[in-house]
């Protein structure tokens, strides 16, 4: 997804929350923008994502891709620092988390499945939360 499509999808899910902060409509209306409003998110957060998401954990998955590469663009990984991280983006195939926006890039980690790869970000991401609690506690 390029940048345009992103900045559009994005400034409607700030007019959606602006209306719903509002609070002046009636459920039925307030059903149909959080829809919408989760249907945006999902897009927004699997734009990076190479394989088909399915079933009733594709938000759950999306949203741990996208933090995963939040976490990433914040931290750096490995060798490799936030801003090449930056430069060259990344990208969730169905064996391999790569460097780039395509299967054929360098990979940043390798895996048997689909599952297993998901798994490793979520892990990930517990990980980086765990650290971020602990840091702000001391």
């Amino acid at each position: 997804m390029n940048t345009q499509k992103q900045e559009k999808i994005q400034n409607r899910l700030n007019v959606i929350q602006s209306v719903l902060d509002q609070n002046k409509m009636d459920l039925n209306q307030m059903s149909a923008l959080f829809g919408e409003r989760s249907e945006l998110q999902h897009k927004l957060n699997k734009a990076n994502i190479n394989f088909v998401l399915k079933g009733r954990n594709k938000y759950y998955y999306a949203t741990h891709c996208r933090t995963f590469t939040e976490n990433l663009l914040k931290f750096g990984y490995g060798r490799k620092t936030s801003d090449e991280i930056k430069k060259s983006g990344i990208s969730f195939n169905d064996h391999s988390i790569n460097f780039g926006y395509s299967t054929y890039c360098e990979d940043l980690k390798r895996f048997e499945t689909k599952t297993e790869l998901l798994g490793f970000v979520i892990g990930y991401n517990a990980a980086i939360s765990n650290l971020k609690d602990k840091t702000y506690s001391m």
